[in-house]
């Protein structure tokens, strides 16, 4: 693949005596859906979490736009986690003490917008994203598919390069993943937004342009999703 957004290299990272990637090798390209699937404990987590900086790998390299990013200081891929990528998790990981709408403007005020601007466009994506009746509402007042709908508004409102989505529907039933799904990759397509996926469900897998299948830390293969 060439013009390639994110690619890792011969990636390898141990945790004590177990083997969480063993040589792992992938190339993501700009705007492309990427589900990383695979049975528990293959790596796929470590693999996301070695592509978003936040992990470093033993030994490999990852890079990102054509410059290395696993060997930058923390500082450094610690403001690229904030300007370029977004991440939605299984359970959202909203602060819980903040409203809706100040969790989509969070990422916004980090980034130095201010208040009313970024509160603004906060509110612009939960009308977009169908929740704009939760606004004021903190997380435990909210349904689990009304918080993931609100977890996505905040990973795509900075308009970042590369989303991060860990099991974003494993806490969901299959109505609402699907929503949350539809609502994710329909958006970051809009944005010509690349989307890392870990999931272990079939139907969540089918939305990737691709799949990178691991086993025992290792890519097994490579599929194009139907």
């Amino acid at each position: 693949m060439t013009g390639s957004l994110l690619r890792t290299v011969d990636l390898r990272l141990a945790f004590g005596a177990t083997q969480a990637l063993a040589g792992v090798s992938v190339e993501i390209g700009p705007g492309e859906l990427v589900a990383l699937v695979g049975p528990s404990g293959s790596g796929k987590s470590t693999l996301l979490h070695c592509l978003a900086g936040i992990l470093r790998p033993d030994s490999g390299s990852v890079w990102y736009r054509g410059v290395r990013l696993d060997d930058q200081s923390d500082d450094r891929r610690s403001r690229l986690r904030r300007t370029d990528f977004g991440f939605v998790f299984q359970f959202g990981s909203l602060v819980s003490d903040l409203t809706a709408l100040e969790n989509i403007a969070f990422p916004l005020r980090l980034a130095g917008v201010r208040r009313r601007v970024a509160e603004a466009r906060a509110r612009e994506w939960l009308h977009r994203l169908g929740v704009a009746d939760v606004a004021g509402k903190q997380p435990g007042a909210m349904s689990g598919g009304q918080g993931q709908r609100v977890a996505v508004a905040r990973a795509l409102v900075t308009g970042p390069r590369v989303v991060f989505a860990d099991e974003p529907t494993g806490a969901l039933d299959s109505f609402n993943g699907e929503l949350v799904m539809d609502e994710l990759v329909g958006t970051a397509r809009e944005q010509g937004t690349a989307v890392v996926l870990v999931t272990h469900d079939p139907r969540i897998a089918a939305y990737a342009d691709r799949e990178v299948v691991l086993r025992d830390g290792a890519s097994a293969s490579t599929e194009v999703s139907a």
